[in-house]
Order: structure tokens, then C-alpha cells, then sequence
């Protein structure tokens, strides 16, 4: 997956638990978020050195 589209959910997702009108819904958005901040890790991790700079 694209690391600008995971930024871009992972961004939507912090602005809709901050939105959410109930807890429950504001867990649901906080944990995508976290979801997506572990993908954007995960594949950082697997770039070639030197190229993180470039994102």
C-alpha cells in the first residue's frame, strides 16, 4: 500500500475519533488509526536505508 494513502486514512481516523459523538465510536476510529500507524511502521521498516528521507 501507498504510504501517502495510509498517512491520509491515518489522518481521517484521528479527525473522526475527535468528531465521534460516542466512546464507543471514538475506540473504533482511535484503534484505526493505530492500525494504520503499525502499517506505516511496518513498511518504513522495510524501505532501503537512506530512503526514508525522501517520503
Amino acid at each position: 500500500m501507498d504510504l501517502n494513502y495510509l498517512h491520509s486514512r491515518h489522518q481521517i481516523s484521528l479527525i473522526n475519533a475527535a468528531a465521534a459523538k460516542s466512546i464507543e465510536a471514538r475506540i473504533a476510529h482511535r484503534r484505526l488509526a493505530n492500525l494504520y500507524a503499525d502499517r506505516i511502521n511496518l513498511q518504513r521498516r522495510d524501505l532501503p536505508a537512506g530512503s526514508a528521507g525522501m517520503l
